[in-house]
């Protein structure tokens, strides 16, 4: 019973041991003939035993979601409307999230309005102080900032070439689907479509705008007037338009009068009350002569 759990662990790196040596023999040949699909094998699931990787000359394939230094999206150099244009649109939160503080970005303004636009006039990152936490890519409310694979970043200066600015950060959203298609995809079913979210919304208020206007009922088109000799129709359109202008004046007198009527009235009851007055303060004064009598 003792020492049984030490078998099996020798035997486990036994077998590996046996295994490596099987995986090589089995891909030697290709190997020494240039087969690139060798070490795609050797590096997947399927492969067995232990192997060393040959680094540089070999490297090993990073997972989807590996993170490393943030870089920025851009439009793609042949798209039809915004060729090369940033999705970022500087609203400051991931230099905000960012736990290190490793972001600074400069506000573009109009140059004749002095207004703030919404893209970034500069972008930096200290690659040496990113923590590669991957908030501003998780916080980024415009899918603007992603997080990249390359992690070969040394340097023997790191005062300039280890700030990186928006001109080594940038890179085309076809970069971005080619490195992470699975989480591109999925991004792209959340925002509605592979554009920019600013561009989404504008092409749906535009197509919402065209479907009102389709929707909405259309005048009526004017009667068409039979053609026919000036002549024989000169005589009834007089006679109409005559007849219309008297019904008009017409009814615009009976408007007038009753307008007027309610005046006449006020100006009788007026009156009627300063008799009914008159009549009382007389009797009042004959009353009053009389008991002084």
């Amino acid at each position: 019973m003792y020492g049984l759990g030490i078998l099996k662990g020798l035997g486990v790196t036994f077998r590996h041991f046996i295994n490596s040596y099987i995986e090589d023999l089995r891909g030697a040949g290709a190997k020494l003939l240039g087969d690139e699909t060798v070490f795609t094998r050797r590096q997947s699931l399927d492969s067995e035993g232990i192997y060393t990787v040959q680094y540089p000359d070999e490297k090993l394939a990073v997972p989807e979601r590996f993170r490393f230094v943030p870089f920025l999206v851009q439009e793609d150099p042949d798209h039809p409307d915004r060729p090369g244009h940033d999705w970022c649109t500087s609203c400051g939160i991931c230099a905000k999230v960012c736990p290190p503080q490793c972001i600074w970005i400069v506000r573009g303004e109009d140059p004749v309005t002095k207004r703030p636009i919404p893209e970034p006039e500069a972008f930096f990152i200290d690659i040496d102080i990113c923590m590669n936490c991957g908030y501003c890519a998780e916080f980024c409310p415009f899918d603007a900032i992603k997080m990249d694979h390359n992690y070969e970043l040394a340097s023997y200066d790191r005062t300039q070439n280890h700030i990186y600015d928006k001109q080594k950060l940038g890179k085309p959203f076809s970069y971005w689907k080619t490195i992470a298609p699975t989480t591109a995809a999925e991004e792209a079913e959340a925002r509605g479509g592979w554009e920019h979210p600013d561009v989404i919304k504008e092409k749906k208020k535009q197509a919402d705008a065209a479907a009102k206007a389709a929707a909405a009922p259309k005048p009526a088109a004017p009667a068409a007037v039979a053609p026919g000799p000036v002549a024989a129709t000169s005589e009834p359109a007089a006679a109409a338009s005559a007849s219309a202008a008297a019904t008009a004046r017409a009814a615009e007198t009976v408007e007038t009068q009753a307008q007027a009527a309610p005046v006449v009235d006020e100006e009788a009851a007026k009156a009627e009350r300063l008799r009914k007055r008159e009549e009382a303060l007389a009797r009042k004064r004959a009353e009053k002569e009389k008991g002084n009598g």
